[in-house]
Protein backbone atom coordinates (compact mmCIF):
# COMPACT_ATOMS: atom_id res chain seq x y z
CA UNK A 1 0.00 0.00 0.00
CA UNK A 2 2.76 2.12 0.69
CA UNK A 3 4.76 1.32 -2.57
CA UNK A 4 1.53 1.69 -4.59
CA UNK A 5 0.62 5.19 -2.96
CA UNK A 6 -2.12 4.32 -1.15
CA UNK A 7 -0.71 5.27 2.03
CA UNK A 8 1.42 8.56 1.24
CA UNK A 9 4.41 9.80 3.25
CA UNK A 10 3.62 11.11 6.50
CA UNK A 11 0.54 9.71 7.51
CA UNK A 12 0.93 7.42 10.81
CA UNK A 13 -0.25 3.59 11.07
CA UNK A 14 -0.75 2.38 14.74
CA UNK A 15 -0.08 -0.91 15.66
CA UNK A 16 -4.06 -1.75 16.69
CA UNK A 17 -5.54 -0.67 13.21
CA UNK A 18 -3.04 -2.78 11.76
CA UNK A 19 -3.66 -5.86 13.37
CA UNK A 20 -7.32 -4.85 12.73
CA UNK A 21 -7.12 -4.69 9.27
CA UNK A 22 -5.55 -7.54 8.86
CA UNK A 23 -7.46 -9.82 11.08
CA UNK A 24 -4.30 -10.68 13.35
CA UNK A 25 -3.25 -10.52 16.60
CA UNK A 26 -1.00 -7.12 17.81
CA UNK A 27 2.39 -9.31 18.17
CA UNK A 28 2.75 -10.02 14.38
CA UNK A 29 1.75 -6.38 13.61
CA UNK A 30 4.42 -5.23 15.82
CA UNK A 31 6.44 -7.15 13.94
CA UNK A 32 5.70 -6.02 10.72
CA UNK A 33 5.95 -2.59 11.40
CA UNK A 34 8.98 -3.16 13.17
CA UNK A 35 10.42 -4.76 9.78
CA UNK A 36 9.02 -1.79 7.96
CA UNK A 37 10.83 0.43 10.30
CA UNK A 38 14.12 -1.56 9.91
CA UNK A 39 13.59 -1.00 6.07
CA UNK A 40 13.25 2.41 6.23
CA UNK A 41 9.89 2.66 4.45
CA UNK A 42 8.56 3.91 8.47
CA UNK A 43 9.85 5.99 10.99
CA UNK A 44 8.33 5.65 14.85
CA UNK A 45 6.06 8.80 15.79
CA UNK A 46 7.09 10.77 18.67
CA UNK A 47 4.04 9.92 20.02
CA UNK A 48 2.65 6.41 19.30
CA UNK A 49 2.59 4.91 16.16
CA UNK A 50 4.72 5.13 13.08
CA UNK A 51 5.23 7.55 10.22
CA UNK A 52 5.09 6.66 6.61
CA UNK A 53 9.07 7.75 5.21
CA UNK A 54 9.50 10.61 2.67
CA UNK A 55 7.71 13.62 2.44
CA UNK A 56 4.36 14.63 2.06
CA UNK A 57 2.61 16.55 -0.59
CA UNK A 58 0.81 19.22 1.43
CA UNK A 59 -1.31 16.98 3.45
CA UNK A 60 -0.62 17.44 7.48
CA UNK A 61 1.59 14.62 8.88
CA UNK A 62 0.59 12.87 11.52
CA UNK A 63 -2.67 11.81 9.83
CA UNK A 64 -4.03 8.70 10.10
CA UNK A 65 -3.25 6.09 7.43
CA UNK A 66 -6.39 4.30 5.80
CA UNK A 67 -5.61 0.67 5.50
CA UNK A 68 -7.36 -1.23 2.65
CA UNK A 69 -8.91 -4.34 4.82
CA UNK A 70 -7.64 -7.51 3.87
CA UNK A 71 -7.52 -11.45 4.97
CA UNK A 72 -4.29 -12.78 5.40
CA UNK A 73 -5.43 -16.92 4.31
CA UNK A 74 -1.78 -19.06 6.16
CA UNK A 75 -1.38 -22.37 7.26
CA UNK A 76 -1.48 -22.72 10.85
CA UNK A 77 1.47 -23.39 12.86
CA UNK A 78 0.06 -26.38 14.30
CA UNK A 79 -0.37 -27.73 10.62
CA UNK A 80 3.15 -26.40 9.70
CA UNK A 81 5.25 -28.84 11.97
CA UNK A 82 2.58 -31.34 12.12
CA UNK A 83 3.63 -33.54 8.94
CA UNK A 84 6.91 -33.06 10.40
CA UNK A 85 6.56 -34.37 13.55
CA UNK A 86 3.59 -37.50 12.35
CA UNK A 87 6.67 -38.62 9.81
CA UNK A 88 8.91 -39.16 12.80
CA UNK A 89 6.75 -40.71 14.59
CA UNK A 90 6.09 -42.92 12.17
CA UNK A 91 9.91 -43.97 11.70
CA UNK A 92 10.10 -44.31 15.75
CA UNK A 93 7.55 -46.44 16.43
CA UNK A 94 8.76 -49.52 14.37
CA UNK A 95 11.72 -49.75 16.53
CA UNK A 96 9.69 -49.08 20.11
CA UNK A 97 7.20 -46.56 22.10
CA UNK A 98 8.31 -43.26 22.65
CA UNK A 99 7.31 -40.54 25.19
CA UNK A 100 6.81 -36.75 23.05
CA UNK A 101 6.96 -33.80 25.89
CA UNK A 102 4.91 -31.03 24.90
CA UNK A 103 7.61 -28.16 26.02
CA UNK A 104 10.45 -29.91 24.29
CA UNK A 105 8.03 -30.15 21.05
CA UNK A 106 7.06 -26.41 21.23
CA UNK A 107 11.03 -25.37 21.78
CA UNK A 108 12.40 -27.58 18.72
CA UNK A 109 10.19 -26.12 16.77
CA UNK A 110 9.96 -22.21 18.03
CA UNK A 111 6.22 -22.51 18.77
CA UNK A 112 4.00 -21.75 21.62
CA UNK A 113 2.67 -24.84 24.35
CA UNK A 114 -0.45 -23.87 22.87
CA UNK A 115 0.72 -24.71 19.20
CA UNK A 116 2.71 -28.02 19.75
CA UNK A 117 -0.36 -28.99 22.41
CA UNK A 118 -2.62 -28.78 19.66
CA UNK A 119 -0.36 -30.87 17.48
CA UNK A 120 -0.55 -33.58 19.97
CA UNK A 121 -4.24 -33.62 20.33
CA UNK A 122 -5.36 -34.11 16.58
CA UNK A 123 -2.98 -37.13 16.83
CA UNK A 124 -4.21 -38.15 19.50
CA UNK A 125 -7.69 -37.84 17.89
CA UNK A 126 -6.35 -40.50 14.68
CA UNK A 127 -4.95 -42.71 16.91
CA UNK A 128 -1.14 -41.35 16.63
CA UNK A 129 -0.72 -40.82 20.52
CA UNK A 130 -2.59 -41.88 23.69
CA UNK A 131 -1.73 -41.63 27.21
CA UNK A 132 0.29 -43.12 29.78
CA UNK A 133 -1.40 -44.67 33.42
CA UNK A 134 0.12 -41.28 34.78
CA UNK A 135 -0.45 -38.56 31.89
CA UNK A 136 2.24 -38.93 29.78
CA UNK A 137 1.59 -38.59 26.08
CA UNK A 138 3.11 -41.86 24.07
CA UNK A 139 3.18 -43.16 20.68
CA UNK A 140 3.50 -46.95 20.98
CA UNK A 141 5.18 -49.54 18.94
CA UNK A 142 3.89 -50.81 16.16
CA UNK A 143 4.23 -54.51 16.21
CA UNK A 144 3.48 -57.04 14.23
CA UNK A 145 0.53 -58.07 16.28
CA UNK A 146 -1.40 -55.19 16.53
CA UNK A 147 -1.39 -54.71 12.83
CA UNK A 148 -2.44 -57.68 12.57
CA UNK A 149 -5.23 -56.69 14.77
CA UNK A 150 -6.34 -53.81 12.75
CA UNK A 151 -6.01 -55.63 9.12
CA UNK A 152 -8.56 -57.94 11.60
CA UNK A 153 -10.92 -55.66 11.95
CA UNK A 154 -10.89 -54.30 8.54
CA UNK A 155 -11.29 -57.08 6.84
CA UNK A 156 -14.42 -57.84 9.29
CA UNK A 157 -16.24 -54.72 8.34
CA UNK A 158 -14.48 -52.89 5.51
CA UNK A 159 -16.12 -55.29 2.63
CA UNK A 160 -19.51 -54.90 4.47
CA UNK A 161 -19.13 -50.79 4.83
CA UNK A 162 -18.70 -50.66 0.70
CA UNK A 163 -21.69 -52.99 0.26
CA UNK A 164 -23.79 -50.49 2.44
CA UNK A 165 -21.54 -47.55 0.74
CA UNK A 166 -22.03 -48.64 -3.08
CA UNK A 167 -26.23 -47.05 -3.25
CA UNK A 168 -25.02 -43.45 -1.29
CA UNK A 169 -22.24 -42.82 -4.08
CA UNK A 170 -23.25 -41.51 -7.37
CA UNK A 171 -21.53 -42.55 -10.43
CA UNK A 172 -19.83 -39.43 -11.51
CA UNK A 173 -17.89 -39.28 -7.94
CA UNK A 174 -16.99 -42.65 -8.54
CA UNK A 175 -15.81 -41.97 -11.86
CA UNK A 176 -14.10 -38.97 -10.99
CA UNK A 177 -12.06 -41.26 -7.92
CA UNK A 178 -11.30 -43.72 -10.58
CA UNK A 179 -9.68 -41.23 -13.14
CA UNK A 180 -7.75 -39.78 -10.56
CA UNK A 181 -6.41 -43.60 -9.68
CA UNK A 182 -5.78 -44.36 -13.20
CA UNK A 183 -3.32 -41.18 -13.41
CA UNK A 184 -1.37 -42.06 -10.12
CA UNK A 185 -0.74 -45.23 -11.81
CA UNK A 186 0.10 -43.49 -14.94
CA UNK A 187 2.70 -41.39 -12.77
CA UNK A 188 4.14 -44.47 -11.34
CA UNK A 189 2.17 -43.82 -8.11
CA UNK A 190 4.13 -42.01 -6.03
CA UNK A 191 0.83 -40.52 -4.34
CA UNK A 192 -0.36 -43.43 -2.46
CA UNK A 193 -1.94 -41.21 -0.16
CA UNK A 194 -4.88 -39.78 -2.00
CA UNK A 195 -5.51 -43.24 -3.58
CA UNK A 196 -5.43 -44.91 -0.28
CA UNK A 197 -7.50 -41.66 1.38
CA UNK A 198 -10.53 -42.12 -1.91
CA UNK A 199 -10.81 -45.90 -1.47
CA UNK A 200 -10.68 -46.68 2.36
CA UNK A 201 -12.01 -43.44 3.98
CA UNK A 202 -13.93 -41.13 1.59
CA UNK A 203 -15.67 -43.96 -0.06
CA UNK A 204 -16.29 -45.87 3.02
CA UNK A 205 -17.65 -43.02 4.88
CA UNK A 206 -20.90 -42.65 2.45
CA UNK A 207 -21.65 -45.93 4.36
CA UNK A 208 -25.17 -45.00 6.55
CA UNK A 209 -23.73 -47.55 9.70
CA UNK A 210 -21.88 -44.73 11.51
CA UNK A 211 -20.78 -47.23 13.76
CA UNK A 212 -19.04 -49.51 11.02
CA UNK A 213 -17.34 -45.94 10.30
CA UNK A 214 -16.40 -45.17 13.63
CA UNK A 215 -14.44 -48.24 14.54
CA UNK A 216 -13.36 -47.93 10.88
CA UNK A 217 -11.31 -44.93 12.13
CA UNK A 218 -9.34 -46.43 14.74
CA UNK A 219 -7.47 -48.37 11.69
CA UNK A 220 -6.84 -45.15 9.78
CA UNK A 221 -3.61 -45.21 11.53
CA UNK A 222 -2.36 -47.86 9.06
CA UNK A 223 -2.57 -45.52 6.35
CA UNK A 224 -0.01 -42.50 7.40
CA UNK A 225 2.93 -44.61 6.30
CA UNK A 226 1.86 -43.94 2.69
CA UNK A 227 1.79 -40.43 2.67
CA UNK A 228 6.21 -40.88 3.19
CA UNK A 229 7.10 -43.49 0.91
CA UNK A 230 10.55 -41.47 0.26
CA UNK A 231 11.29 -42.50 3.29
CA UNK A 232 14.16 -45.27 3.61
CA UNK A 233 12.13 -46.33 6.71
CA UNK A 234 8.11 -46.40 5.39
CA UNK A 235 8.62 -47.37 1.92
CA UNK A 236 7.51 -50.41 0.38
CA UNK A 237 9.13 -51.74 -3.10
CA UNK A 238 7.65 -50.29 -6.25
CA UNK A 239 6.67 -52.70 -7.56
CA UNK A 240 4.56 -53.79 -4.65
CA UNK A 241 3.03 -50.09 -5.20
CA UNK A 242 2.14 -50.38 -8.56
CA UNK A 243 -0.11 -53.93 -7.33
CA UNK A 244 -1.52 -52.23 -4.73
CA UNK A 245 -3.33 -49.19 -7.13
CA UNK A 246 -4.09 -52.25 -9.50
CA UNK A 247 -6.01 -54.12 -6.78
CA UNK A 248 -7.61 -50.23 -5.93
CA UNK A 249 -8.71 -50.05 -9.78
CA UNK A 250 -10.47 -53.57 -10.03
CA UNK A 251 -12.41 -52.37 -7.08
CA UNK A 252 -13.56 -49.22 -8.78
CA UNK A 253 -14.22 -50.65 -11.87
CA UNK A 254 -16.67 -53.30 -9.96
CA UNK A 255 -18.32 -50.81 -8.45
CA UNK A 256 -18.93 -48.76 -11.54
CA UNK A 257 -20.14 -51.96 -13.08
CA UNK A 258 -22.80 -51.96 -10.86
CA UNK A 259 -21.43 -55.19 -8.75
CA UNK A 260 -20.96 -54.39 -5.21
CA UNK A 261 -20.81 -57.69 -4.30
CA UNK A 262 -17.86 -58.13 -6.35
CA UNK A 263 -16.63 -55.30 -5.25
CA UNK A 264 -16.54 -56.14 -1.66
CA UNK A 265 -14.57 -59.66 -2.86
CA UNK A 266 -11.83 -57.51 -4.56
CA UNK A 267 -11.47 -55.34 -1.49
CA UNK A 268 -10.71 -58.45 0.85
CA UNK A 269 -8.35 -59.90 -1.90
CA UNK A 270 -6.59 -55.86 -1.54
CA UNK A 271 -6.80 -56.38 2.44
CA UNK A 272 -5.28 -59.75 2.53
CA UNK A 273 -2.74 -58.48 0.14
CA UNK A 274 -2.34 -54.89 2.16
CA UNK A 275 -1.56 -56.81 5.71
CA UNK A 276 1.08 -58.62 3.86
CA UNK A 277 2.85 -55.48 2.39
CA UNK A 278 2.84 -53.95 5.86
CA UNK A 279 4.91 -56.84 7.28
CA UNK A 280 7.31 -56.30 4.88
CA UNK A 281 7.98 -52.79 6.20
CA UNK A 282 8.60 -54.67 9.73
CA UNK A 283 11.23 -56.85 7.47
CA UNK A 284 13.03 -53.75 5.82
CA UNK A 285 13.00 -52.00 9.45
CA UNK A 286 14.38 -54.78 10.88
CA UNK A 287 17.64 -54.57 8.75
CA UNK A 288 18.08 -50.61 9.44
CA UNK A 289 19.43 -48.63 12.40
CA UNK A 290 17.57 -46.46 14.36
CA UNK A 291 18.29 -43.19 13.93
CA UNK A 292 18.62 -40.68 16.66
CA UNK A 293 15.76 -39.33 18.44
CA UNK A 294 15.29 -35.60 18.03
CA UNK A 295 14.82 -33.96 21.48
CA UNK A 296 11.29 -33.78 22.30
CA UNK A 297 10.96 -37.73 21.97
CA UNK A 298 12.53 -40.45 24.42
CA UNK A 299 12.54 -43.98 24.18
CA UNK A 300 10.44 -45.95 26.63
CA UNK A 301 12.30 -49.20 27.90
CA UNK A 302 10.42 -52.49 26.73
Amino acid sequence: MIESGRILPGEKLLEAQVAKSFSISRSPARSALAALCADKLLTESEGRGYLVAGRSSGCPDGRSATLDKLELTSTPQWERMYAAVERELCTRVLFGSVRITEERLAQHFNVSRTVARDVMARMHSVGALSKDRIGHWVAERVTAERIGHLFEMRRLLEPTALIHAAPFVSREKLGIMRERLAAEIARGGSDMDTAETDLHIDLLSHCPNREIVQALARTHVLFVPTRYLADPYLSIPGELIDNALAEHLRVFDALLAGKPARAARELQKHLDEADTRWMLRFDLVSRLEQPELPPYLSAIPS
